[in-house]
């Protein structure tokens, strides 16, 4: 169909909006496919429905190849069902809580996992119904802090998500490696760039997980990979685990005076005036000798605040999302946590905690180094601090530190937790070589859910025996108003959008340039004969918008070819441009609409 200008609901800027922050929301805005609502919520234009509507059709082809089904929920949903996972609470902050005018609790769905298992439970019964696989495209909604980077993080979205219903493992495995595949294939359709990543569960829980990483630097995810093949989401990356050392003939540990040594360059400083040591017994003193403990606050869904210690060497930093991805397994309560390093209120309840000279001490049931009455705190540590490891730490005592703490001898700990910065170079785990680093922006989430949902819901059917057997699902999700921005975030230049064409809003922009009735005439037909060839087609029909402007919005809205009928008319040429190569040629009128339909089929 042909879209006129002079009738589209359509609106250039020429100015960035004030709070842009990156070249995707920035040109969205200005092109006039978005309209901010209020923070991070957005109006979509027509230009903008058509683009994430050309999404939208991709996934559901590639969805429907894999034998899903689609179905559509709403989008508030009642309190039980959340009530049953203990999602309710689990969730905090992170939700949009509301009540009807009778007092009954509802929720704007974040994610729809309990409504998707309780349709499964209410619909069928045996075996012989699964596996089945159905989805929906629809509204998600989560109470985000901070919204910002538009599109990228917002407090309403659009999703596809999946679920795989199966009667075992087995199925599962199918079901996952099938929608694994369609997730490769839609994003390769969409020209977007993924990289598939091994990843943590997180709250959904499950036993495998993997995300698809668009690699940006504006990403909010960063990621590891390595020349031999392994990929993982930093929180997902394990730490290849040095051997235990036999600690039967390593010395005493000996606490020694280290006054003004709050640090760890301090104490490395002070390390090598005091205890100097010859290079047959490991050389001077470095950051990765110490035992660095680092205290955080941890705020339960349920609003309880608790402070947890974690022992790390002192040339590694504490990676927050590493921790709040797998600190779980330690706490009593599951669900959304927030995490942050212990404020001087927190330390003010725990009086035992000298600041700058803490040792691990405090996480035992006997006390050591001198320290009387300690409370017991949870104390986790880095995987590298393993049994005959021997360690410069805190003696839990203003001014002092002890020397050849040695690990599984002196002291013991609460578990062992990823949580340390990944660092380039770093061996991957699997023996594939060093790790590099990048940033992505995540664009797909794979889970295999197992029995969670199913147990907590009770779906069950009858096995092939007559047996009751609990189902095990898969959960499988793409952002698609991500997909849009992420796709515009890496296809623009610093005239505008330059869209792929297989999502673009149009196949061709055509423009009229100049004042006379025979170029807007000649524009008029050969856009009418591209819609009759089948293509989509915007036609900037304007009579008294000067040239420059004409082509600054063809460059700006980003469509794949520009046609401009202007002066080349009297000697019976167009110029048809690619807005990607910006390779311009002058073709003749009545060979143009060839031209054009060839390009279009043949990108």
């Amino acid at each position: 169909m042909v879209l006129r200008l002079s009738q589209l609901f359509l609106r250039t800027l020429r100015e960035d909006p004030a709070d842009a922050e990156v070249a995707s929301h920035r040109l969205l805005v200005r092109a006039g496919y978005i309209r901010r609502a209020a923070p991070g919520i957005y109006t979509w234009l027509p230009l903008g429905l058509s683009v994430l509507r050309k999404v939208e059709q991709i996934i559901r082809e590639e969805m429907s190849a894999i034998g899903a089904q689609e179905v559509h929920f709403p989008a508030l949903l009642p309190k039980e069902p959340y009530e049953a996972t203990n999602r309710w609470t689990e969730y905090g902050e992170g939700i949009f809580r509301l009540k009807d005018r009778k007092g009954n609790d509802y929720l704007l769905a974040p994610t729809h996992e309990e409504m998707f298992t309780l349709l499964v439970k209410d619909l069928y019964s045996s075996y012989k119904d699964l596996p089945l696989s159905i989805y929906q495209i629809q509204n998600k909604y989560r109470d985000e802090a901070r919204p910002r980077a538009g599109l990228l993080r917002g407090r309403e979205f659009i999703m596809k998500d999946s679920y795989s219903f199966d009667v075992d493992d087995a199925g599962l495995d199918a079901s996952y490696a099938a929608h694994r595949g369609a997730y490769l294939k839609i994003f390769e359709r969409l020209g977007l760039e993924v990289i598939p990543v091994a990843a943590t569960a997180g709250a959904m829980g499950g036993s495998k997980s993997e995300e698809f990483l668009h690699p940006t630097e504006i990403g909010e995810d960063t990621f590891v990979r390595s020349a031999g093949g392994y990929a993982a989401n930093v929180e997902a990356v394990t730490t290849v685990v040095p051997a235990e050392i036999d600690f039967s003939n390593a010395p005493a540990a000996e606490v020694r005076d280290t006054p003004d040594t709050p640090t760890i360059d301090t104490l490395v400083d002070a390390a090598n005036v005091l205890v100097p040591r010859s290079e047959a017994d490991g050389g001077a003193w470095t950051a990765a000798d110490t035992l660095k403990n680092v205290v955080l606050a941890v705020t339960l869904p349920t609003g309880e605040r608790q402070i947890v210690v974690i022992g790390v060497p002192g040339d590694r930093g504490v990676d927050l999302k590493r921790v709040e991805a797998n600190i779980g397994a330690f706490l009593p309560i599951a669900g959304e946590i927030t995490l942050e390093a212990a404020g001087e209120e927190d330390l003010k309840k725990q009086p035992l905690i000298v600041k700058g000279y803490l040792g691990p001490g405090l996480s035992l049931e006997a006390p050591l180094l001198g320290t009387e009455g300690a409370a017991k705190l949870l104390y986790l540590v880095d995987p590298r601090v393993v049994s005959g490891t021997a360690w410069v730490t805190g003696a839990n005592e203003a001014g002092k530190h002890v020397f050849g703490l040695v690990a599984g001898r002196d002291f013991g700990w609460d578990g062992v937790i990823e949580c340390t910065e990944v660092r380039a170079g770093d061996e991957a785990p699997d023996g594939s070589g060093p790790l590099e680093t990048a940033r992505g922006i995540e664009m797909g989430h794979i889970f295999q859910l197992g029995r969670k949902y199913a147990e907590a819901l009770d779906l069950k059917v009858l096995d092939q025996n007559g047996k009751q057997v609990v189902v095990t699902m898969g959960s499988y999700g793409v952002g698609v108003t991500r997909a849009v921005a992420a796709l515009a975030e890496s296809n623009h230049d610093d005239k505008g959008l330059v869209w792929p064409r297989s999502v673009a809003p149009a196949d061709v922009h055509v423009v009229a340039v100049g004042r006379g009735e025979e170029i807007f005439a000649a524009a008029e037909k050969l856009a009418l004969e591209l819609e009759a060839a089948g293509l989509d087609v915007i036609y900037d029909d304007r009579p008294k918008v000067s040239p420059g402007v004409k082509f600054g919005d063809a460059e700006l809205v980003g469509v794949p070819t520009i046609l401009a009928v202007g002066r080349g008319l009297v000697d019976g040429v167009v110029e048809i441009k690619d807005r990607r190569s910006g390779n311009a040629e002058n073709v003749a009128v009545d060979k143009a609409v060839d031209y054009v339909v060839n390009a279009v089929r043949n990108s």
